[in-house]
Protein backbone atom coordinates (compact mmCIF):
# COMPACT_ATOMS: atom_id res chain seq x y z
CA UNK A 1 0.00 0.00 0.00
CA UNK A 2 1.37 3.91 -0.87
CA UNK A 3 0.19 7.05 -0.54
CA UNK A 4 1.94 8.46 -3.64
CA UNK A 5 0.08 9.83 -6.49
CA UNK A 6 2.71 9.87 -8.80
CA UNK A 7 6.41 8.39 -8.10
CA UNK A 8 7.10 11.99 -6.85
CA UNK A 9 4.08 13.55 -4.72
CA UNK A 10 2.83 12.14 -1.78
CA UNK A 11 0.37 13.05 0.77
CA UNK A 12 3.01 14.28 2.99
CA UNK A 13 3.85 16.65 0.42
CA UNK A 14 0.72 17.96 -0.73
CA UNK A 15 -0.28 18.78 3.14
CA UNK A 16 3.18 20.72 3.14
CA UNK A 17 2.13 22.86 0.18
CA UNK A 18 -1.16 23.69 1.94
CA UNK A 19 0.12 24.58 4.88
CA UNK A 20 2.73 27.15 3.15
CA UNK A 21 -0.53 28.38 1.23
CA UNK A 22 -2.66 28.87 4.42
CA UNK A 23 -0.12 30.31 6.09
CA UNK A 24 0.38 32.95 3.31
CA UNK A 25 -2.88 33.97 3.23
CA UNK A 26 -3.01 34.21 7.12
CA UNK A 27 0.21 36.49 6.71
CA UNK A 28 -1.10 38.62 4.05
CA UNK A 29 -4.95 39.23 5.73
CA UNK A 30 -2.71 39.89 8.91
CA UNK A 31 -0.71 42.37 7.65
CA UNK A 32 -3.71 44.24 5.29
CA UNK A 33 -6.08 44.29 8.81
CA UNK A 34 -3.22 46.09 10.59
CA UNK A 35 -3.47 48.97 8.15
CA UNK A 36 -6.88 49.69 9.30
CA UNK A 37 -6.03 52.28 11.44
CA UNK A 38 -3.25 54.95 10.43
CA UNK A 39 -3.13 54.54 6.57
CA UNK A 40 -2.26 55.74 4.01
CA UNK A 41 0.68 57.17 5.40
CA UNK A 42 1.58 60.88 4.83
CA UNK A 43 4.45 62.13 3.07
CA UNK A 44 6.85 65.21 3.95
CA UNK A 45 7.84 66.01 0.68
CA UNK A 46 4.18 66.21 -0.39
CA UNK A 47 0.26 66.43 0.64
CA UNK A 48 -0.45 64.67 -2.51
CA UNK A 49 1.75 61.48 -2.45
CA UNK A 50 -0.22 58.63 -0.95
CA UNK A 51 2.29 56.02 0.77
CA UNK A 52 0.11 52.89 1.23
CA UNK A 53 2.54 50.22 0.61
CA UNK A 54 1.49 46.16 -0.35
CA UNK A 55 -0.88 44.62 0.84
CA UNK A 56 -3.21 47.33 -0.16
CA UNK A 57 -5.92 49.14 3.13
CA UNK A 58 -8.90 46.86 3.25
CA UNK A 59 -12.21 48.14 2.37
CA UNK A 60 -14.56 50.16 5.29
CA UNK A 61 -15.72 47.54 8.01
CA UNK A 62 -17.99 49.19 10.47
CA UNK A 63 -17.85 48.46 14.31
CA UNK A 64 -20.35 48.55 17.32
CA UNK A 65 -19.18 50.20 20.45
CA UNK A 66 -20.00 49.82 23.65
CA UNK A 67 -22.36 52.86 24.03
CA UNK A 68 -24.08 51.72 21.25
CA UNK A 69 -22.90 54.47 18.35
CA UNK A 70 -20.92 52.44 15.16
CA UNK A 71 -17.45 53.47 13.53
CA UNK A 72 -15.77 52.69 10.45
CA UNK A 73 -12.40 52.02 9.79
CA UNK A 74 -10.75 53.00 8.03
CA UNK A 75 -12.90 56.11 7.80
CA UNK A 76 -12.73 58.84 5.70
CA UNK A 77 -13.56 61.47 8.35
CA UNK A 78 -10.73 64.20 8.15
CA UNK A 79 -7.38 63.68 9.67
CA UNK A 80 -5.77 65.34 12.75
CA UNK A 81 -5.41 68.63 10.91
CA UNK A 82 -3.83 70.74 13.71
CA UNK A 83 -0.87 72.97 12.68
CA UNK A 84 2.42 71.57 14.20
CA UNK A 85 3.10 74.40 16.48
CA UNK A 86 6.54 74.18 16.75
CA UNK A 87 9.09 75.84 14.38
CA UNK A 88 12.27 73.45 12.62
CA UNK A 89 15.52 74.18 14.14
CA UNK A 90 17.43 74.41 10.64
CA UNK A 91 15.91 74.83 6.53
CA UNK A 92 16.39 71.15 5.91
CA UNK A 93 13.80 68.28 5.96
CA UNK A 94 13.90 66.24 8.78
CA UNK A 95 15.26 69.49 11.02
CA UNK A 96 14.61 69.23 14.96
CA UNK A 97 11.49 70.82 15.75
CA UNK A 98 11.26 73.53 18.18
CA UNK A 99 8.18 74.34 19.87
CA UNK A 100 6.04 77.52 19.93
CA UNK A 101 5.54 79.43 23.18
CA UNK A 102 5.70 77.58 25.82
CA UNK A 103 7.29 73.96 25.37
CA UNK A 104 5.21 72.13 28.66
CA UNK A 105 1.82 72.75 26.66
CA UNK A 106 2.87 73.42 22.71
CA UNK A 107 2.09 69.57 22.55
CA UNK A 108 4.64 68.68 20.00
CA UNK A 109 7.41 66.19 21.26
CA UNK A 110 7.50 64.03 24.58
CA UNK A 111 4.33 66.40 24.69
CA UNK A 112 2.20 65.45 22.07
CA UNK A 113 -1.30 64.01 22.27
CA UNK A 114 -3.64 62.07 20.36
CA UNK A 115 -7.39 63.86 19.61
CA UNK A 116 -9.14 61.07 21.52
CA UNK A 117 -12.58 61.15 22.05
CA UNK A 118 -13.88 63.76 24.90
CA UNK A 119 -15.54 61.05 26.49
CA UNK A 120 -15.02 58.80 30.05
CA UNK A 121 -13.61 55.13 29.81
CA UNK A 122 -16.20 52.46 30.65
CA UNK A 123 -16.14 49.61 32.69
CA UNK A 124 -19.12 46.89 30.99
CA UNK A 125 -21.76 47.82 33.05
CA UNK A 126 -21.49 51.13 31.79
CA UNK A 127 -19.88 53.38 34.75
CA UNK A 128 -16.59 55.67 34.48
CA UNK A 129 -13.30 53.51 34.52
CA UNK A 130 -11.55 55.59 36.52
CA UNK A 131 -12.88 57.19 39.43
CA UNK A 132 -11.74 58.49 42.55
CA UNK A 133 -12.14 56.79 45.97
CA UNK A 134 -14.55 59.15 47.52
CA UNK A 135 -16.89 57.83 44.72
CA UNK A 136 -15.35 54.24 44.77
CA UNK A 137 -17.82 52.58 47.02
CA UNK A 138 -15.33 49.27 48.41
CA UNK A 139 -12.06 50.25 47.12
CA UNK A 140 -9.04 51.20 49.72
CA UNK A 141 -5.48 51.10 50.30
CA UNK A 142 -4.38 47.88 52.29
CA UNK A 143 -3.60 48.95 55.42
CA UNK A 144 0.12 47.20 55.29
CA UNK A 145 0.94 49.66 52.30
CA UNK A 146 1.57 53.00 52.49
CA UNK A 147 -1.32 55.44 52.04
CA UNK A 148 -0.08 58.19 49.72
CA UNK A 149 -3.09 60.33 51.04
CA UNK A 150 -1.79 63.43 52.83
CA UNK A 151 1.67 63.20 51.56
CA UNK A 152 3.47 65.90 50.43
CA UNK A 153 4.49 65.94 46.26
CA UNK A 154 8.17 66.71 45.40
CA UNK A 155 9.40 67.43 41.90
CA UNK A 156 12.45 66.98 40.09
CA UNK A 157 13.72 70.43 41.70
CA UNK A 158 13.34 69.09 45.43
CA UNK A 159 10.39 71.16 45.98
CA UNK A 160 7.20 70.83 46.71
CA UNK A 161 4.44 70.96 44.43
CA UNK A 162 1.42 69.75 46.38
CA UNK A 163 -0.02 67.54 48.79
CA UNK A 164 -1.78 64.22 47.84
CA UNK A 165 -5.42 64.50 48.77
CA UNK A 166 -7.26 61.59 46.73
CA UNK A 167 -6.35 58.25 44.70
CA UNK A 168 -8.12 57.54 41.93
CA UNK A 169 -8.54 53.76 41.22
CA UNK A 170 -9.36 52.12 38.04
CA UNK A 171 -12.77 49.65 38.54
CA UNK A 172 -12.10 47.48 36.08
CA UNK A 173 -8.41 46.38 35.97
CA UNK A 174 -8.30 47.57 40.05
CA UNK A 175 -5.50 49.56 39.98
CA UNK A 176 -3.82 52.67 40.94
CA UNK A 177 -4.33 55.46 38.15
CA UNK A 178 -3.66 58.35 39.36
CA UNK A 179 -2.93 60.66 42.91
CA UNK A 180 -4.81 63.65 43.10
CA UNK A 181 -2.71 66.26 43.83
CA UNK A 182 -3.94 69.69 45.82
CA UNK A 183 -2.19 72.48 44.71
CA UNK A 184 -1.80 76.27 45.04
CA UNK A 185 -1.97 78.53 48.18
CA UNK A 186 -5.32 79.29 49.51
CA UNK A 187 -8.16 81.04 47.33
CA UNK A 188 -6.14 79.76 44.26
CA UNK A 189 -6.14 76.07 44.74
CA UNK A 190 -6.63 73.61 42.05
CA UNK A 191 -6.69 69.31 42.02
CA UNK A 192 -4.75 67.93 39.33
CA UNK A 193 -4.14 64.15 38.31
CA UNK A 194 -0.69 62.97 38.66
CA UNK A 195 -0.02 59.57 36.81
CA UNK A 196 0.74 56.76 39.43
CA UNK A 197 3.49 55.13 36.68
CA UNK A 198 5.58 58.48 36.64
CA UNK A 199 5.47 58.60 40.50
CA UNK A 200 7.27 56.79 43.58
CA UNK A 201 5.81 56.91 46.82
CA UNK A 202 8.23 56.39 49.63
CA UNK A 203 6.54 55.69 52.60
CA UNK A 204 9.56 56.52 55.12
CA UNK A 205 9.93 60.06 54.25
CA UNK A 206 6.14 60.84 53.30
CA UNK A 207 6.61 61.96 50.42
CA UNK A 208 5.16 60.91 46.16
CA UNK A 209 8.57 61.74 44.59
CA UNK A 210 7.99 62.97 41.05
CA UNK A 211 11.34 63.24 38.22
CA UNK A 212 8.98 65.03 34.94
CA UNK A 213 8.35 68.13 36.40
CA UNK A 214 9.25 70.44 38.89
CA UNK A 215 7.46 71.43 41.67
CA UNK A 216 6.34 74.80 40.64
CA UNK A 217 5.10 73.17 37.10
CA UNK A 218 2.10 70.84 38.94
CA UNK A 219 -0.19 74.37 39.35
CA UNK A 220 -0.43 74.25 35.46
CA UNK A 221 -1.19 70.63 34.72
CA UNK A 222 -4.11 70.23 32.47
CA UNK A 223 -7.64 70.03 34.78
CA UNK A 224 -10.25 67.84 34.05
CA UNK A 225 -14.01 69.22 33.84
CA UNK A 226 -15.82 67.35 36.17
CA UNK A 227 -14.24 66.69 39.65
CA UNK A 228 -14.89 62.75 39.50
CA UNK A 229 -14.77 62.49 35.84
CA UNK A 230 -11.54 62.22 33.53
CA UNK A 231 -12.48 61.44 29.90
CA UNK A 232 -9.69 60.28 27.27
CA UNK A 233 -9.02 63.59 25.43
CA UNK A 234 -8.34 64.89 28.73
CA UNK A 235 -5.81 62.12 29.92
CA UNK A 236 -3.86 62.24 26.47
CA UNK A 237 -3.39 66.16 27.75
CA UNK A 238 -2.16 65.61 31.14
CA UNK A 239 0.09 62.80 30.04
CA UNK A 240 1.45 65.17 27.25
CA UNK A 241 2.31 67.38 29.94
CA UNK A 242 4.00 65.35 31.98
CA UNK A 243 5.82 63.89 29.02
CA UNK A 244 6.88 67.58 27.80
CA UNK A 245 8.62 67.60 31.28
CA UNK A 246 11.01 64.86 30.23
CA UNK A 247 12.75 67.07 28.17
CA UNK A 248 11.04 70.38 28.35
CA UNK A 249 10.82 71.20 32.25
CA UNK A 250 14.34 72.84 32.34
CA UNK A 251 16.28 74.54 29.79
CA UNK A 252 19.15 72.01 30.33
CA UNK A 253 17.00 69.12 29.96
CA UNK A 254 16.67 70.04 26.22
CA UNK A 255 20.55 70.24 25.51
CA UNK A 256 23.06 67.49 24.55
CA UNK A 257 24.35 65.23 27.17
CA UNK A 258 27.37 65.68 25.65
Amino acid sequence: MTTQFTSYIDLAQVVLYLFIGFFAILVYYLHRENKREGYPLESERSAHITVEGFPPTPSPKTFLLQDGTTVEAPRAEPRDLRPVNATPAANFPGAPLVPNGDPMTAGVGPGSYAERRDVPDLTFGGAPKLVPLRAAPGFYVDPEDPNPVGMAVVGADGKKGGVVCDIWVDQSEHLIRYYEVETGEKGQKRNVLLPATLARVVGAAREVRVKSILGSQFASVPVSKKPDVVTRLEEEKIFGFYGAGTLYATPQRAEPLL
